[in-house]
């Protein structure tokens, strides 16, 4: 029972050594995030029908 207390003891010293970025970083780096991710998806769908326009010239595709 002793380690399970040393532990936890030992969990909250290390949270307390946690720095938090301030809310500004936060939702400067959540808005690129979002950014990067709707732009390789409009690039992976950009793809997908440039690609499944040349299959259906080369008459693979219906």
């Amino acid at each position: 029972m002793e380690k399970i207390i040393t532990y936890f003891k030992g969990i909250k010293t290390e949270w307390g050594k946690i720095t938090w970025p301030e809310r500004k970083q936060v939702i400067a780096q959540t808005i690129t995030v979002l950014v990067i991710v709707i732009a390789f998806t409009i690039y992976t769908y950009g793809l997908d029908i440039l690609f499944k326009g040349l299959l259906r010239v080369a008459g693979l595709i219906k």
